[in-house]
């Protein structure tokens, strides 16, 4: 019943998307169109060769829909000639015509790394992406003849570049850039070890380059380089610091990272004297100066100040691979104070003669210190002791002063361990004052002028006792006797300068009833010498600030005759008393 519908049997078209040639990698369909169309037919593709004609069946390659047989990822084994028939119960069509698949190669694609000997962490590694030229991948596939594919400029500005790293895609990054065909890594790491490959892609067919070979990135660690700081920090201001930089053995290196048999890295001598050395504080290279100084692999800090605080790491660079060794970790470095230190003087007022304690305090937790004794800002001349000079642990003590020990005083203190100094102390300025108590020439002078003054007073008093008695002699032989018996007290005060008071001077003149005689009585009420006297009060030979003679009083006996003269009977020097300050 059924081949009543067809006077023959029907010839099926095979059509090929896209058209020949492909290239390797594309998918290709190859459709095959049978007319009428019924939807019972089945499909039957084959490949054939000169010699063989092979039935194709479905696999991850080939896969069948209806009338569509689709290859994926096409290669050059794909290249043959293919037909198609379809079946309907028993009845097949015809054939198809040969359809001629062409599969040309893509351009290849080469990756070169740079540098291409081993690379150590920290490198800079560059990975290019080399595409065949236009020209060579058209005489290499026998494209020269074909318009389709003749482009006098070629194909460079085309390209857009892939990059892959074990099937993984890369994109753009800190650490990844991309320049056209090159892809750099900064700062390599040992996590950038891998298979790395590329490839191009373009608008126009071929829309890809081959990928191409994985090309293996093998990291190997740089020499490590380790810091250490000698003295331990904290360091103290003052100090001198050293810090030295090792660099990891030649041998050792090797071992870690399986470079034993490296021919390229085999150095019976090791490599001690390749590197130079370099060395960085808070990421800034430092350089030599008067306070840091460089030994090959020792720096030097001398006088360390707290500006001198922060991370600390070294490295070595040499001429030959691995041409720098890498910094295990950076070291801090704290710089503090050492302890401070003042002088305390005593007593704070000085006069010559007198001791002088001078107390070195250190502010510190620290024991065990010894303490050094300077004058006149002389750091290199130290006080040693002496007669005068003594040293009891923190105290200097002066003994007998005098003007040449007039200066500039600081101490500061040693010890065994760390800190072994302190800070200087602050100078203190020592003034002598010269003093009465301990001038001899003038304590004598003092004494000796206080004397003639007395001496000179009583002279004075004695002259004016005789002028008034001869006045009293006179009056008595011409004056009337006096009937109270007692004559009217004459007052002759003297006066001097406020440093020499004179009270009072009295004459009395008095006669009893019973006695004809007259007599007289002259008092001296108050002498009083003041003279201000600096006193040093440990000096028992010092005097006193005021003299006071309370009372003077002269008594003048009964005159046995009116002719005879008066003479003075006695005199008495009833008080005589020292004030002290």
């Amino acid at each position: 019943m059924f081949l009543t519908f067809f006077t023959a049997l029907p010839r099926p078209t095979l059509t090929v998307t896209p058209d020949s040639p492909v290239f390797t990698g594309e998918t290709v369909n190859l459709t095959c169109v049978i007319k009428p169309d019924h939807s019972d037919w089945r499909y039957e593709w084959y490949k054939s060769s000169t010699y063989s004609s092979v039935m194709l069946q479905a696999s991850d390659r080939y896969t069948v829909n209806r009338d569509t047989l689709t290859i994926r990822g096409a290669t050059e084994s794909d290249q043959d000639y293919y037909r198609c028939k379809g079946q309907i119960r028993s009845v097949s069509s015809q054939s198809s015509s040969y359809v001629s698949l062409s599969v040309k190669a893509l351009p290849s694609s080469t990756l070169t790394v740079t540098p291409d000997s081993a690379v150590f962490t920290g490198d800079t590694v560059h990975l290019k992406c080399v595409i065949e030229s236009h020209s060579d991948w058209r005489w290499r596939n026998g494209l020269t003849n074909d318009r389709r594919f003749d482009r006098r400029d070629g194909w460079t500005d085309d390209w857009r570049y892939e990059w892959y790293k074990d099937r993984v895609k890369l994109q753009a990054s800190d650490r990844y850039t991309v320049n056209r065909d090159t892809l750099t890594i900064r700062g390599a790491t040992e996590s950038d070890q891998g298979q790395y490959w590329c490839r191009g892609q373009r608008d126009e067919r071929p829309k890809s380059s081959q990928s191409s070979s994985a090309v293996s990135l093998s990291v190997k660690a740089l020499p490590s380089s380790t810091l250490t700081v000698i003295p331990d920090s904290p360091v103290f201001t003052g100090e001198t610091v050293h810090l030295k930089c090792v660099i990891e053995s030649h041998s050792d290196w090797r071992w870690r990272n399986g470079l034993t048999n490296d021919r390229r890295f085999d150095r019976r001598d090791g490599w001690t004297d390749d590197w130079r050395y370099e060395w960085y504080k808070d990421r800034v290279k430092l350089q030599a100066s008067d306070r840091y100084t460089v030994n090959r692999d020792t720096l030097t800090i001398r006088g360390a100040t707290e500006s001198d605080q922060g991370q600390y790491w070294c490295r070595g660079q040499r001429d030959e691979i691995p041409q720098s060794s890498q910094s295990r970790s950076a070291v801090n470095l704290t710089v503090i104070d050492v302890p401070t230190s003042k002088v305390i003087v005593t007593p704070k007022t000085i006069f010559t003669g007198e001791t002088v304690n001078l107390k070195c305090v250190i502010e510190s937790n620290h024991s065990n210190w010894r303490y050094e004794w300077y004058k006149d800002g002389n750091n290199s001349v130290m006080l040693q002791m002496s007669d005068r000079y003594t040293v009891n642990r923190d105290t200097l003590t002066i003994r007998g002063a005098n003007e040449s020990d007039q200066g500039q005083y600081w101490c500061r203190g040693q010890r065994d361990e760390r800190p072994s100094s302190s800070q200087k102390s602050n100078q203190i300025n020592l003034s002598v004052n010269v003093s009465a108590a301990s001038s001899p020439l003038l304590v004598t002078g003092v004494v000796l002028g206080s004397l003639c003054l007395l001496f000179f007073i009583s002279l004075l008093l004695l002259w004016r006792y005789k002028k008034n008695k001869d006045q009293q002699r006179n009056i008595n032989q011409t004056s009337v006797p006096n009937q109270s018996g007692e004559s009217q007290p004459e007052n002759s005060p003297l006066q001097s300068d406020p440093e020499h008071i004179y009270d009072d001077v009295t004459e009395v003149r008095k006669r009893d009833k019973d006695d004809p005689e007259s007599y007289l009585e002259i008092t001296y009420s108050e002498v009083t010498v003041q003279k201000k006297i600096s006193v040093d009060k440990d000096d028992p030979m010092a005097e006193s600030n005021d003299v006071t003679y309370s009372e003077v009083r002269t008594k003048v006996k009964k005159c046995k005759s009116k002719d005879a003269d008066a003479g003075v009977g006695d005199a008495t020097y009833a008080l005589i008393r020292k004030k002290g300050p």
